[in-house]
């Protein structure tokens, strides 16, 4: 029975045969172009070609595209649904030249030649009729018309038989291929697989892929900005369709994955390589075998719209699919790169801080930029990008769009001349400090601005100084280029910046200058003046440690509305007015600077509460307008490295010297220049301060006993804190010596024997060193012998040899110390004792040696001295006949006689030890 035949298959063969009988030329054509299509371009398209045929077939009838592969044996099964074989599609399978193709991306055209790769028998059954390929039925038609076989083989897909095979149920359309035998289904099987994914990608037609037992099937959903996310089992893309072309990228977890290398697909894969980070499918013009662009094809085009696909992404994604600089994989690769960078710099897709897209050309992007400094500088630098692009990550693609970088010393440089708040700029300095990482980052912001508390903005951190510790105490401060403190940030020291306390800011010169400035201060209503005490006192309350002498000039208000110097002015309440005398020169404070700056502040600026210090560094000689500064400094043997003195010692009236001392001794600040005996505060008060008419200098603190009996002590609460402004252990003026030596004459006073000596050594000291001045001073109508008496000058004599202490009574002997007697003498213009007596040994004595004397060793060794060397006279009763001012003979324990012989009784030979020679 012969099988029906809707398509024609016989007479298509039969003009097939005419055409080869009458020009075998063209059989031998038809096998070799078969024979090239088989092993050149369609050797390994077997499921590409037929994906594309029942995407078409699909696209025909709009139904969504199903292929089934499935292997049995031998034999290869290819199904799908959608329009069925029809009469040209018979005529384009069979031609091998021709399609019947009239749109679509592969209607039965050239490409089906691709199942000639591993088939020598195929069949196509379709719902509206079947038809077969058979290399033996061709073989012997040939063979039949007796026609030479040709070289390459017969050409298969020439000839076509009609067959009664349905296709498999639920399709419309089954491409079945017996394998020849060197083919490895089961490979081929695999290598399908591997190409389903990509082919639901090219082909949209096609919604599902089943091979063997997987299916794959793709999914889609639309997103914002004209993408469309599609899916195959767990891969998804991204896809955007611009004018001329497809483009996809693989996504991960919200995360574009570029592909970094790929091929053009037009729509199915070429051979032509790409290193474009997304896939592109497009039609484009190919050469008959599909693998590559026929030449002179423009591309370009291809690229419209890719900036589009860019900007629909999310921000954080773009620069992902920004082609970055390499060698292109070919020339096709190199047109499409450039086509699609041009794009790229044309069209707005990067994502500005001013909420704006903005194109490359007029971006701007500033490393390492965070959301904080955005916002700071959206409105100072033009095109700035948004911080998510501006990480390391990113710099190669901005780099490859022609993206400005702006670096930290530009962006210093945008920054000059912009008027903002301090507090702005200390947001800025704060948002870019994590930008600082190293030396160049500081050198390049070297010239940011800096605001100052004058108001003014200046360009570069290492001009200005930053308060420490000042807090709102610094505003204002117009004298030195001190930043504002709302602007004060860490970072400007970082870039070089000083740093002041507010002591600092005190001491500065040019504050000293303009307070020095008096024409300026005519009245209280003179807003330079208020000023500067507003801007002046905030400091003096924030500083600590003493202050600069000169502040207290600055002018203040005083009760009246004068402007005074601060430190010609008292507070209203200052214990200080009810010791000076009534017309002394100090004013009184307005109480409305009391009450806007307090008195502590003022205060340490010199306004009186108690007794005002003056402090000066490295003084060179009496300038400081002290009362006797003068004579003070005279006593100096060195300047000192710091003055500080009390001041205005010299205003307090007399009769309220104890009250004075009172104020001074309970202020911590001038308490501790009371116990400098050398220094001004203390010296001034011995000469000048009186407690019951008594000069200060004149008594003695209670318990001081150095002068005990000669000096009285002084009865005043706070006699020990004003133990340096009396009278101490050492003689250390002519004054001192003259009270001392009228004292010693007053035989109402009652030394003892101890304090007597003692006050003879300091004279005698003080005298010997010079610190006296002789000429000065008068002998005295009266001298204190050791055991007290006061005796006539003409009587007393200075002891100066320790063997005439034995010999002269008590109360005619004068005694210091043996080592200054002479200059003790020259004070009281007395002889000493061995200039006026002469002693001359009687009776005889035993010559011999110390060392030969039992007693001499033995009272050596009990009082612990060392025995005397050399030759000693012994006498069993030592007696000295005394001559000059003294005439006696008496008896003494030991004696030098005028030839340097030691005499010694032998019962005083233990003083002998302890004073002989």
């Amino acid at each position: 029975m012969t099988a029906a035949d809707p398509f024609g298959t016989s007479a298509l063969r039969d003009a097939t045969l005419l055409a080869w009988g009458t020009s075998p030329t063209r059989l031998r054509e038809d096998a070799a172009t078969e024979s090239d299509l088989v092993r050149g371009g369609y050797r390994d398209r077997v499921l590409t070609e037929l994906a594309q045929n029942a995407a078409d077939a699909a696209a025909r009838t709009s139904v969504a595209g199903r292929l089934r592969v499935e292997l049995d044996g031998d034999r290869l099964s290819v199904a799908n649904v959608g329009a069925p074989l029809d009469e040209s599609g018979v005529h384009a399978l069979s031609a091998l030249r021709v399609s019947g193709k009239t749109d679509g991306v592969g209607r039965f055209g050239v490409g089906f030649t691709a199942v000639r790769s591993v088939s020598d028998e195929i069949e196509v059954r379709s719902s509206s009729g079947s038809v077969a390929f058979s290399a033996a039925r061709t073989r012997a038609e040939i063979e039949r018309t007796g026609l030479p076989e040709p070289d390459h083989g017969v050409p298969v897909l020439r000839l076509v038989w009609a067959t009664e095979e349905a296709p498999a149920a639920g399709y419309d359309t089954e491409v079945v291929l017996t394998l020849r035998p060197e083919v490895d289904g089961g490979a081929l099987l695999t290598a399908m697989t591997a190409e389903a994914v990509d082919l639901l990608l090219e082909l949209p037609a096609l919604q599902s892929i089943r091979i063997g037992d997987r299916e794959f099937v793709r999914t889609g959903r639309e997103l914002d900005g004209g993408l469309t996310e599609v899916a195959v089992g767990d891969r998804v893309w991204w896809q955007y369709a611009a004018t001329s072309a497809r483009w996809l990228v693989p996504v991960s977890a919200g995360a574009v994955q570029p592909v970094g290398g790929d091929v053009l697909r037009a729509p199915t894969r070429s051979d032509e390589e790409l290193s474009l980070p997304a896939l592109v499918v497009a039609d484009t013009e190919l050469q008959p075998d599909r693998r590559r662009i026929m030449p002179g094809t423009a591309i370009g085009h291809l690229a419209y719209g890719y900036a589009e696909f860019v900007a629909a992404l999310p921000i954080s994604e773009r620069l992902a699919l920004v082609p970055l600089p390499g060698f292109a994989k070919g020339e096709v690769d190199e047109q499409l790169r450039e086509a699609v960078l041009r794009d790229l710099a044309g069209h707005p897709w990067l994502p500005g801080s001013a909420g704006r897209d903005l194109r490359p050309p007029e971006a701007a992007v500033l490393p390492g930029l965070t959301d904080e400094l955005a916002d700071l500088l959206v409105d100072v630098v033009p095109g700035l990008l948004v911080p998510a692009l501006s990480g390391p990550a990113g710099a190669r693609a901005l780099a490859a769009v022609g993206v400005h970088r702006l670096g930290l010393a530009r962006l210093a440089d945008q920054l000059s001349g912009i008027e903002r708040d301090p507090a702005w700029w200390a947001r800025l300095y704060d948002a870019l400090t994590p930008l600082v990482v190293d030396a160049l980052a500081v050198e390049e912001l070297a010239a940011i601005p800096v605001p100052l508390t004058d108001g003014r903005t200046v360009t570069g951190p290492r001009t200005v100084v930053l308060g420490h510790d000042l807090g709102a105490a610094g505003r204002g401060v117009d004298w030195m280029r001190l930043v504002h403190p709302d602007a004060a940030h860490p970072l400007l020291t970082r870039l070089g910046a000083g740093s002041v306390g507010a002591l600092d800011v005190l001491a500065d010169p040019a504050l000293r200058r303009r307070i020095e400035d008096v024409d300026e201060w005519e009245d209280e209503n003179d807003p330079t003046a208020a000023d500067l005490a507003d801007t002046v006192l905030p400091l003096v309350a924030a500083a600590t440690g003493p202050l600069p002498g000169w502040l207290g000039l600055l002018p203040l208000p005083d009760d009246t509305g004068e402007l005074r110097a601060a430190d010609e002015l008292l507070l209203p309440d200052a214990p200080l007015r009810a010791v000076l005398v009534p017309d002394s020169p100090f004013g009184t404070v307005a109480g409305g600077v009391v009450d806007e700056h307090g008195a502590g502040a003022l205060r340490a600026l010199g306004v009186g509460w108690g007794f005002a210090v003056l402090r000066a560094e490295l003084p060179t000689g009496p300038e400081h307008d002290l009362a006797d500064e003068t004579d003070w400094w005279a006593t100096l043997s060195d300047d000192p490295e710091v003055l500080v003195a009390v001041r205005d010692l010299d205003l307090v009236d007399p009769e309220a010297w104890p009250a004075a001392l009172r104020l001074l001794a309970s202020d911590p600040e001038t308490a501790g220049l009371l116990t400098d005996r050398d220094g001004y505060t203390a010296w001034w008060l011995r000469r000048h301060a009186r407690v019951d008419g008594v000069p200060l200098g004149s008594l003695r603190a209670p318990d001081e006993g150095t002068f005990a009996g000669l000096l009285d002590p002084l009865d005043h609460p706070d006699a020990a804190a004003l133990a340096g402004a009396l009278a101490g252990e050492r003689v250390d003026s002519t004054a001192m010596a003259e009270l001392l030596l009228d004292r010693l004459a007053d035989r109402g006073r009652t030394p003892t024997p101890a304090v007597i000596a003692r006050t003879h050594r300091l004279l005698a000291e003080a005298t010997a060193a010079g610190g006296l001045d002789l000429d000065a001073l008068s002998p005295p109508a009266r001298v204190r012998a050791v055991d007290g008496t006061v005796a006539d000058p003409s009587d007393a004599l200075v002891l100066d040899r320790p063997w005439y202490a034995a010999a002269i009574p008590a109360d005619r002997l004068v005694v210091g110390d043996l080592a200054s007697a002479a200059a003790l003498a020259d004070l009281l213009d007395l002889p000493p004792a061995s200039e006026a007596v002469h002693g001359e040994v009687t009776g005889p004595g035993r010559a011999g040696d110390w060392a030969s004397e039992p007693s001499a060793v033995l009272a050596s060794v009990v009082s612990g001295r060392p025995l005397p060397v050399g030759a000693v006279v012994v006498h069993e009763q030592l007696t000295v006949r005394l001559t000059g001012a003294v005439r006696a003979e008496v008896e003494v324990p030991w004696w030098v006689d005028e030839s340097g012989r030691t005499h010694v009784d032998v019962r005083g030979m233990g003083q002998g030890v302890a004073d002989g020679r």
